[in-house]
């Protein structure tokens, strides 16, 4: 194993420092509980969106925290869900009397943490809505989850409903967003290597020199196949054709397609990837709208990649467009 860290003990708290050096204009950060928060605080009366999930996926969760997108992150260990009290802490800090929105992807632990935070919350007298994403249609159980996997969707879910909470919706709406989006929006990715958890030291699962995993999780559970490696086409098209057939998607639809890389797999394969799937869209007639492309949902240093579409209307896409500061996405006034 080979990784840049001092202790795999410490290497959530040492990350976290680093992030709160790097962004103090942008970000606070507690080690103690575990907390990411964006300096700006939230206005009186709106919604405060908040997410977290186990470390190891970055960006995710912590750099979408910022104006325009999450209120607050709450990061736990490598591949391991954040604490309640993480959740409870987050939520008393930003939470300014419009309720707390909770995006949660679906995974035992998360789903179980968060909902035990809501409760906590709401006998405190804070208003709490949850929406769990569960966008993966590689596998409906896994090792982590009861029923179908939170990943690349949760990037789209947040970034969406933060914009709605920026431009003053209820809570009631924001939550409502959030689900349409989540039923909106079909992933699935693959893997081309393991990933090695650094208290770990070893890889997470092992693949043959010339095997992949198709519908890989992002913590590596296993997905619905092994095959031999093949050209890109071959791949872009069976992560693709499961994505448009399950919602179904259909001709004349506007689509954002977001592709993603699991964290090692290097920009020039990823624009590949991502004008093979533009292609066979069109080729449905399906039309490509807004485009997301980067590592944004990673796996540590899986090299591999996941396609994400999101059937878009004219408010999901103006919410989409509308201003956000992060240090992952940044875009508009």
């Amino acid at each position: 194993m080979k990784k840049i860290l001092n202790d795999p003990s410490t290497v959530v708290t040492d990350a976290l420092r680093g992030l709160a050096l790097a962004h103090p204009e942008l970000l606070r950060v507690s080690t103690d509980p575990a907390v990411v928060t964006r300096v700006e605080p939230t206005p009186p009366g709106a919604v405060a969106v908040v997410s977290g999930g186990g470390s190891g996926h970055e960006p995710l969760h912590s750099g979408f925290v910022g104006p325009g997108m999450l209120a607050a992150a709450c990061p736990g260990p490598v591949f391991t869900s954040p604490t309640p009290d993480q959740v409870v802490a987050a939520v008393r800090e930003v939470e300014a009397g419009g309720g707390a929105l909770l995006v949660v992807k679906n995974y035992t632990g998360d789903v179980l943490n968060f909902e035990t935070a809501a409760e906590l919350l709401e006998a405190e007298g804070v208003e709490v809505r949850t929406v769990v994403v569960d966008d993966d249609v590689a596998v409906t159980d896994s090792s982590f989850t009861a029923g179908r996997r939170g990943v690349g969707g949760t990037v789209l879910v947040e970034k969406i409903v933060g914009a709605a909470a920026a431009r003053g919706d209820s809570l009631d709406r924001c939550a409502e967003i959030a689900g349409r989006v989540n039923s909106q929006v079909r992933s699935m990715g693959l893997a081309l290597s393991p990933c090695v958890v650094p208290h770990v030291g070893r890889p997470s699962f092992e693949l043959g020199e010339d095997e992949i995993e198709i519908g890989i999780g992002i913590h590596g559970e296993p997905g619905r196949e092994r095959i031999p490696l093949e050209p890109a086409d071959g791949l872009v098209r069976r992560l693709l054709e499961p994505v448009l057939d399950d919602l179904p998607f259909a001709s004349g639809d506007e689509v954002l397609l977001f592709t993603n890389s699991m964290g090692g797999t290097p920009p020039l394969e990823l624009y590949l990837a991502h004008g093979i799937a533009e292609r066979l869209l069109a080729e449905r007639g399906i039309r490509v709208r807004r485009s997301l492309v980067g590592p944004y949902v990673t796996s540590l240093e899986m090299r591999g990649i996941s396609v994400s579409v999101l059937r878009l209307d004219d408010e999901l896409t103006a919410l989409w467009d509308a201003p956000v500061r992060t240090t992952a996405l940044n875009w508009g006034s």
